[in-house]
């Protein structure tokens, strides 16, 4: 029993570590173009 007092606040710190690096990522715009990307991959650059 002893070892949910070390393991359970572990796990709040992950998931509070977890949580405040999906608002970053939010507030810097990774999820600004998502089809960006995806167009991206299909366009040929070699042609003009």
């Amino acid at each position: 029993m002893s070892y949910l007092v070390v393991l359970i606040p572990i796990t709040i710190l992950m998931g509070a570590i977890g949580l405040a690096a999906f608002f970053w990522s939010l507030r810097s715009g990774q999820y600004e173009d998502l089809n960006g990307a995806a167009e991206r991959v299909l366009m040929d650059e070699d042609s003009e």
